[in-house]
């Protein structure tokens, strides 16, 4: 998808940026299946998510369902974040020399489902530096207000960033953090609901404040979300074995503070540098 200056001037003053397409269409069916493949624990390639926060038979069905780093599990979900468009896409807004991949997020917020509390990205990354963050959120099903869809508050990017607080799956009251800090900053919060057909969505800054509230709707709301981080990003040694969690910490080579591509893959770079192995693990 190619930016015009609208949307380059969306991203500086508001935060982020809506698209009407981000992906093409015809590849909708392919990540539905794929969707439906991971949250019965089929995992194709053999490798399991990082993180699987919700599962067929044992999950709560009143909550959004829940994956992260689908791609490790799944070449459809990997063809989609792990695509240099979409990196070049983000370097354009944030003038970034090069983008790699931090994190996917496999959402599906079935009709009825409660709420996502409202945070910024940023503040759970402590642990790289630089600690920018960038993501693109990809919705696989047409959006609607009542449909509990993505929630952004305009200018928000530019409040100071704050520590998580409050519950993040099915809160009470989603939007009270961000309430918070918008009395902390001294504004009134202008909220915009992302409204797009499936395979449009939006980009938005790290410390934008989002979330999203219950699905009023009759159709479920599935989005895919690519999160990354600039191509330089390297630990941060304060935060060896704290802050980091279980999970990501066991990526930390020994010796160095470097990001391993093999779990952190360079989606592009400006001098025309990409991750070599992704091709061979996306060919199949």
């Amino acid at each position: 998808m190619p930016l015009s200056s609208t949307h380059l001037k969306q991203f500086k003053t508001d935060g982020f940026t809506t698209c009407r397409q981000l992906i093409d269409p015809d590849h909708l069916p392919a990540l539905h299946t794929a969707f439906d493949e991971l949250f019965q624990g089929r995992f194709a390639t053999g490798v399991a998510p990082d993180e699987v926060n919700w599962q067929q038979g044992s999950g709560d069905p009143s909550v959004t369902r829940q994956i992260c780093n689908g791609w490790k599990a799944n070449k459809a979900i990997a063809r989609t974040v792990l695509s240099s468009a979409l990196g070049e896409l983000i370097g354009q807004l944030t003038g970034w020399a090069g983008v790699r991949i931090m994190q996917d997020n496999v959402l599906w917020k079935p009709a009825g489902a409660k709420s996502l509390g409202y945070h910024q990205d940023s503040a759970y990354l402590p642990w790289f530096s630089p600690a920018d963050l960038c993501s693109v959120w990809i919705a696989l099903d047409a959006t609607h207000a009542n449909g509990g869809t993505l929630e952004f508050v305009r200018g928000s990017h530019r409040w100071p960033l704050a520590a998580p607080e409050g519950v993040f799956h099915a809160p009470k009251q989603y939007r009270t953090a961000m309430e918070k800090a918008a009395a902390r900053a001294g504004v009134s919060p202008d909220i915009f609901h992302v409204e797009v057909p499936a395979g449009g969505g939006s980009i938005h800054h790290g410390h934008t404040w989002h979330g999203s509230g219950q699905n009023n709707g009759n159709t479920p709301r599935r989005a895919l979300v690519l999160h990354a981080m600039q191509s330089e990003v390297e630990y941060v040694p304060s935060h060896f074995g704290v802050g980091i969690g279980p999970i990501y910490a066991r990526y930390r080579r020994l010796g160095d503070q470097k990001m391993d591509e093999n779990h952190f893959p360079i989606l592009w770079r400006k001098d025309g540098y990409r991750t070599p192995e992704l091709e061979v693990f996306l060919s199949d």
